[in-house]
């Protein structure tokens, strides 16, 4: 199962029951952050999430309310007594800036590995998880990223009996492992039937409706995607700052056949998001307003 949880949902200031933005999502041992804005590390303690086993942390861009978090986080993540290694990713320029940052928060007990991502191409793996990031339209350099896992085929009990496979070497294969035994090699291709749907989730912020979007988020089981503006009347407003509406946010949704949409980043004078919530759905059915603790744990189709 793939967990998701929004930390914080704010855009430009903080507001008492809002913190700004940052997502984070765990599958098997794996956990990733994505942002940091102020209060990242107070919103992760009441949703019960520990500082330590945090194994990527990914920044959009380099905007107060992206990053201004990570100082305090990495101070706590210091005390918590970690020593392996932290990934951190994010836009050319990452390393700079995170260690201007660290100057109030020096003397860490843990190395950071910097990837600075200097293009589309560039990927990150982490166990059985993909992530790779999309170039998108702000007014800095902004990316998406996008979370995938691969699922390997489902194995075929009878085919390795029909192959003549020993038993004890099945665990082995289903992991993804070949074996060479008595000088014959099995491998996993042999017994592993075509690979079966994982999951996807697509976290973007920060930017104009461009349609690369689409493509990029196209068929993901969920869509997080910033709708700082609710009233389709700010629509200057979003292009003047390279922001998003609601019903901008639901039609790249509705392009690209996702599954659910969460909207998130809200302007602070949005006070209720709820109650705009219409002008999404009214486009993508499957629309819901994000706030901060909101989670969801994706299941694995059974097939």
């Amino acid at each position: 199962m793939f967990e998701v949880t929004l930390v914080g949902t704010g855009g430009m200031m903080p507001l008492k029951d809002r913190h700004l933005s940052s997502m984070i999502c765990r599958f098997k041992t794996k956990n990733i952050l994505f942002d940091c804005g102020e209060g990242t590390q107070i919103s992760l303690q009441k949703i019960g999430w520990g500082f330590k086993s945090i194994d990527v942390i990914c920044i959009t861009h380099f905007h107060a309310d992206h990053v201004s978090g990570l100082p305090g986080l990495l101070h706590a993540i210091n005390h918590s007594g970690r020593e392996e290694e932290l990934i951190i990713a994010g836009p050319v320029g990452l390393k700079k800036i995170v260690e201007s940052l660290l100057i109030i928060a020096r003397g860490l007990s843990f190395p950071i590995k910097y990837l600075e991502i200097e293009s589309e191409e560039n990927s990150i793996t982490i166990g059985e998880l993909t992530i790779k990031s999309l170039l998108l339209e702000h007014r800095v350099p902004c990316l998406a990223y996008k979370i995938e896992t691969h699922r390997q085929g489902k194995f075929d009990i009878e085919l390795a009996k029909a192959l003549n496979i020993p038993k004890q070497f099945y665990s082995e294969l289903q992991k993804g492992n070949e074996i060479i035994h008595e000088e014959k090699r099995y491998t996993p291709n042999m017994v592993l039937g075509t690979p079966r749907k994982g999951f996807k989730i697509v976290f973007c912020t920060d930017t104009r409706p461009i349609e690369e979007i689409v493509q990029f988020a196209e068929y993901a089981d969920l869509f997080i995607c910033e709708g700082i503006y609710a009233d389709d009347d700010k629509l200057e407003k979003a292009k003047e700052y390279k922001h998003m509406l609601f019903s901008e946010a639901a039609h790249l949704a509705k392009k690209a056949n996702v599954k659910e949409l969460w909207l998130t980043h809200y302007s602070p004078s949005l006070s209720n998001p709820e109650d705009f919530i219409e002008n999404a759905r009214d486009i993508f059915e499957n629309s819901h307003t994000g706030f901060d603790g909101k989670s969801t744990v994706l299941k694995y189709e059974k097939t």
